[in-house]
């Protein structure tokens, strides 16, 4: 990335699951990783955590608090450390780690994610990635997604910036709504194809503009 002095573009905004993870979502990491240790069918898995990942996201309640009842639905006495191994072993795109890297040599970092505070604290620390990022917004923690404002304002409170010298990058549209509504340049990743060079230079121009 070429450096610039009079860059508008001062921060570059990341999304986790789907854009710095090989899964499209925290809760199909999650499942899948269960059912496949447990040998139980992953829809039953999915369908039973399901119940809980609207207020996991929100924050308002916790793993700890739902653990049991969802290992009741299940039929199963399941450890609690499954949950805790099943963060460890997110897969984490490696492109994108090395852009981000990068990229932070000349950008503030953030990321802004809908998720649950345990999993992405942990995964954080073990995966040696907070020191990569100037701002972290999880919405458990703040009781709002992205599809509310407040998650945003969040962070360019932590920043200290104005909207329009951020970029945003998600891997899904509905995500890019409010931002954009507010000023943030916004950039859609396809999570499907994950063409890296295409979408290096889809946000080259982007930071370029």
């Amino acid at each position: 990335m070429r450096k610039e002095r009079s860059r508008v573009i001062k921060a570059v905004l990341f999304d986790f699951d789907g854009v710095l993870t090989i899964e499209k979502t925290g809760s199909a990491a999650i499942t899948e990783y269960i059912a496949k240790r447990c040998g139980l069918p992953e829809e039953q898995v999915r369908s039973c955590y399901r119940r809980y990942n609207q207020a996991l996201l929100l924050g308002e309640t916790t793993h700890a608090e739902i653990w049991p009842a969802f290992c009741e639905a299940l039929g199963q006495k399941l450890d609690y450390q499954l949950l805790t191994d099943s963060f460890r072993a997110t897969e984490l795109d490696a492109d994108m780690l090395c852009l981000l890297r990068q990229l932070r040599t000349e950008y503030r970092i953030a990321l802004v994610t809908d998720n649950k505070s345990d999993r992405i604290r942990t995964i954080l620390e073990c995966k040696n990635l907070d020191d990569l990022f100037d701002a972290v917004a999880v919405s458990a923690e703040l009781g709002s997604g992205k599809t509310d404002r407040r998650i945003f304002d969040y962070v360019l409170d932590q920043l200290d910036l104005r909207p329009e010298e951020c970029v945003f990058i998600d891997n899904a549209g509905k995500n890019l709504v409010v931002p954009e509504q507010m000023g943030i340049r916004t950039l859609l990743f396809d999570d499907e194809a994950r063409d890296f060079p295409r979408f290096r230079a889809q946000l080259e121009a982007a930071l370029a503009r």
